[in-house]
């Protein structure tokens, strides 16, 4: 269990070394309130939405009254910014680009997020009920049985069928975040890794994030049950019933389960496991991605062969495109442990599924796993080695989908600029 998006990535250099920047994150410079005080530690900047900082790599706010150092970064330095003139009409032009500018990388970033969290919501819904169904004959594995499905679900019980649960998913990321935010407070467990880390640093992080994971842990367990339970026997629920069932499962209260009900503690390895490790590819994979699409960057700035234009898309993409491969690459890698960790979850909740075979009917899930070696062992023998990976079309569409809203957005900005130019 995991949010969608790795924890670094809350916009262009806001993690890691841009803690230190002065002023708040680079919109506004910071001010100085005396000559020997610096308040610049008491400030803190809000998690942006990727893309929305207009800063190119390695670029810092520049101290109050103090221009800006001149980068090879920066392109030319006759016309930097594509309009930017020094007074007059060029001035007011300059400031114009500049609000577009930020305007195209805002909507960049909330595109971005949209597409993750609302458009991907109906592959999440089939992908995790194809996970589950452990009888299932169709695994699913191609997104062209996978769309055949996902017509027959919404010609059968409407389009709700597709986004059920959407809300509790929201609801799991903030109490992740709101977890990690009050662990991090009141224990001295680092929140976030500083350039200069250590052995020790690394441990102190992680086991803040496993601890956040089994804060999390019982509110996952209901947002996968509503995503997962078929809309033809599922009550209006309000979207606050995932916050009901998960402390409801933690105090033992609410509605009864079958004696299959595996103990929150017999959860625990697996859904720790399935987050540290998601949390290790994801930002490892981040970091990977940024540094080439770093030095490409600036190999083609040192030899000024990008146009202003291509200088401006240089400041939003790469950490979208960095955030894309790593959500991609994490999630193909532990797709057969999210499989297995799906069905420790949700047996013994008397959860009743759609029929992913037929795309009509309902199945109940009525295993018996003793935990998460016997879960795996099951599968192999019963399912093959294709059984960890029922519903992979599922992925495949979604970040197929994700992939051209990207595109598209790129081109609409582009063209944007063009013409502002």
């Amino acid at each position: 269990m995991h949010p969608r998006r790795p924890d670094g990535f809350d916009g262009l250099g806001y993690r890691g070394g841009a803690r230190d920047e002065q002023g708040f994150g680079g919109a506004f410079p910071a001010r100085s309130f005396g000559s020997g005080s610096d308040l610049s530690h008491w400030v803190t900047t809000p998690p942006d939405i990727p893309g929305s900082r207009n800063l190119h790599w390695g670029e810092k706010s520049p101290p109050y009254g103090v221009p800006a150092p001149s980068t090879p970064l920066e392109g030319p330095a006759e016309e930097p910014f594509p309009g930017g003139g020094s007074g007059g009409s060029g001035g007011v032009q300059g400031q114009s680009s500049e609000q577009l500018n930020r305007f195209a990388g805002f909507g960049i970033g909330l595109a971005s997020l949209f597409t993750e969290n609302v458009l991907a919501h109906p592959c999440i819904v089939l992908r995790r009920q194809c996970q589950v169904n452990y009888h299932a004959r169709h695994y699913h594995l191609t997104p062209f049985t996978v769309i055949n499905i996902m017509y027959s679900f919404n010609k059968t019980q409407g389009p709700r069928a597709l986004w059920k649960g959407m809300g509790s998913t929201f609801i799991v990321q903030g109490v992740t975040l709101g977890a990690e935010g009050i662990i991090s407070e009141f224990t001295p467990l680092p929140r976030e890794i500083s350039h200069k880390w250590n052995p020790k640093q690394i441990g102190e992080h992680l086991l803040l994030k496993s601890l956040t994971y089994m804060v999390a842990m019982p509110f996952y367990s209901a947002s996968l049950i509503e995503t997962v339970q078929s809309e033809i026997i599922r009550d209006n629920t309000g979207i606050l019933e995932c916050v009901k069932e998960g402390i409801g499962r933690v105090m033992g209260l609410g509605v009864p389960h079958s004696k299959r009900l595996l103990p929150l503690l017999s959860l625990v390895f697996p859904t720790v496991l399935h987050g540290v490790l998601h949390y290790i590819i994801s930002a490892a994979i981040q970091k990977f991605v940024l540094l080439i699409l770093k030095r490409k960057t600036y190999s083609s700035h040192l030899a000024e062969s990008t146009s202003p234009v291509q200088s401006m898309l240089d400041a939003y993409f790469p950490e979208l495109i960095a955030n894309f491969a790593a959500s991609l690459c994490s999630d193909v890698i532990l797709y057969p442990l999210e499989t297995v960790l799906h069905r420790l979850h949700i047996q013994g909740t008397r959860t009743i599924i759609d029929n992913t075979d037929l795309g009509y009917e309902v199945l109940p899930i009525n295993t018996q796993y003793e935990g998460m070696r016997d879960c795996i062992n099951t599968i192999r023998q019963e399912e093959g080695m294709l059984g960890f990976y029922k519903g992979f079309g599922a992925v495949i569409i979604q970040y197929t989908l994700h992939a051209a809203v990207l595109q598209i957005t790129k081109i609409i900005y582009s063209t944007l600029l063009q013409n502002s130019v």
